[in-house]
């Protein structure tokens, strides 16, 4: 053990406290995001004085971490004096503040580090776990009191000042959004047909490095199948500007996969296709993606997709696709204004 680490387990004890009188109904759950959340259990008909009570500045948390997305369960009660968890939670409490913070504890386990530390320990056949015991193994580091005070105080600026930029994000997010629904109630709505074409030039000899998919995100990705001895000579040649897109809608979380190659030459798979504007003096194909990624658009294609073993919004189907074109200067502004956005969120 390091010098300046101590076992958590010598600060910290279990609690297990339950509504017994029932006095208490804010009944919550825990997320993976480390939040306390308001629970969608149905508990209808459900022993309700079993549940276990959560104080503030206690912590809740799950020991399952299988299907958890590789995310421990755990968070600290701030927001509320009280509530009650599902009896499969455990609560604890630190046993001395003057020696360690709470808030200072859940910094340390909300890092991404800890989450991977707690699914290595994890153990168990039908489902993995981290229990009590695990917990009180940790090994951390705990300061000087008033060091951690200068840490949970810098801590909370840093969260403060990024929930501000995140509201600066969102009202640029609204802006672009707002723009193009405005669009759509004072312009003719335009076939995308007469402004695309499908390319169909193939893999000229560009290496394995260079293939790519294309992901519900809307952007492309490396390959997640096994690409040894894979022929890509019959592979379609991406270059910048253009647009690929997956037909399969099936199983796509509601989404189509279509995305804009904003970089080199790639190549994607023969079943994608590929196409690119024809005539950019009337349509960039920034505002063209931006329109792609508006929801109403996924729906668009979902109910659009036709097919018995699945279904699929093909070539002739986006053709058909109707949107608003304005005035190339007004693209221009509204695709701006997009990159402003995508420049603060990176």
């Amino acid at each position: 053990m390091k010098s300046n680490y101590k076992k958590l387990g010598d600060y910290i004890q279990l609690v297990d406290e339950r509504n017994n009188d029932l006095a208490i109904d804010n009944l919550l759950g825990v997320s993976i995001q480390k939040k306390f959340i308001s629970s969608i259990a149905n508990v209808t008909e459900t022993d309700m004085s079993v549940y276990r009570i959560v104080k503030k500045d206690q912590f809740a948390f799950s020991p399952v971490t299988s299907r958890n997305g590789d995310k421990f369960t755990i968070a600290l009660l701030k927001e509320v004096n009280s509530a009650i968890i599902s009896p499969a939670y455990q609560v604890f409490e630190i046993v001395d503040k003057k020696l360690l913070l709470p808030e200072y504890l859940f910094i340390y386990l909300n890092r991404t580090e800890f989450d991977r530390y707690t699914r290595f320990h994890s153990w168990g056949s039908a489902r993995e776990t981290f229990v009590w015991d695990d917990i009180c193994s940790i090994e951390m580091p705990i300061p000087d009191i008033e060091i951690q005070r200068n840490v949970v105080a810098i801590y909370n600026e840093l969260f403060r000042n990024q929930k501000s930029y995140e509201g600066s994000l969102d009202d640029l997010q609204l802006i672009c959004e707002n723009y193009i629904e405005n669009l759509l109630k004072t312009n003719n709505l335009k076939i995308l047909g007469n402004y695309i074409q499908q390319s169909e030039h193939v893999n000229y000899g560009l290496p394995l490095s260079k293939v790519r998919g294309v992901s519900i995100h809307k952007i492309l990705i490396k390959p997640k199948a096994n690409m040894t001895n894979v022929e890509l000579s019959g592979y379609k040649l991406l270059k910048k500007d253009q647009f690929v897109f997956n037909p399969n809608t099936a199983r796509m979380g509601e989404k189509i996969p279509v995305a804009l190659n904003t970089e080199e030459d790639y190549i994607v798979s023969k079943i994608y296709p590929v196409f690119e504007i024809t005539r950019k003096d009337e349509l960039l194909p920034e505002f063209l993606y931006l329109w792609f990624n508006r929801p109403d658009f996924d729906r668009y294609a979902r109910f659009h997709s036709w097919g018995s073993a699945r279904e699929t919004f093909n070539w002739e189907d986006m053709c058909l696709v109707r949107l608003p074109i304005p005035d190339i200067k007004i693209q221009k502004s509204i695709v701006a204004i997009h990159h402003v956005l995508q420049s603060r969120k990176n």
